[in-house]
């Protein structure tokens, strides 16, 4: 039998809490996706302004980041032409994300779920990312 770590309705408040901070602070309002261990939505918000375009892609990162237990940023700077991964963009019917903005979220070395970000530059996606698992950490701590 196997035991999972999850997270639940409480952490993914958390981590978008984290999120949605930072976005304000940068100004950009974000699309902000939660996602289990293995991909699925469990929490989703679309601030005030955040771009339509983005609620589909903050949750396709928040996909690839848990389901494959790597960053979205990773997968890109890996698939370009010529690496053997390239092409893998195109796999899961699209959704595996190789934007900026998609991180995995990881309790005692352990990939629990997702966060994905979009509506900002990738790197802007990405700093918002990173602050709701810093705050979901600290939280935590």
């Amino acid at each position: 039998m196997i035991t999972l770590k999850r997270l639940d309705q409480q952490d993914a408040r958390l981590l978008i809490e984290g999120a949605a901070a930072k976005a304000r602070e940068i100004g950009i309002p974000m699309c902000i996706a939660i996602t289990d261990e293995s991909g699925n939505l469990i929490a989703f918000e679309r601030m005030d302004g955040g771009k339509i375009s983005s609620v589909i892609v903050s949750q396709d990162k928040a996909y690839t980041a848990a389901a494959a237990r790597k960053a979205t940023h990773e997968y890109n700077a890996a698939c370009v032409p010529g690496n053997l991964v390239f092409g893998i963009h195109t796999s899961q019917g699209g959704r595996l994300c190789v934007v900026g903005g998609g991180l995995p979220v990881v309790v005692d070395g352990e990939v629990v779920g997702g966060i994905g970000l979009s509506s900002g530059s990738p790197q802007q996606d990405m700093d918002c990312a990173q602050a709701g698992i810093d705050h979901f950490n600290s939280d935590r701590a």
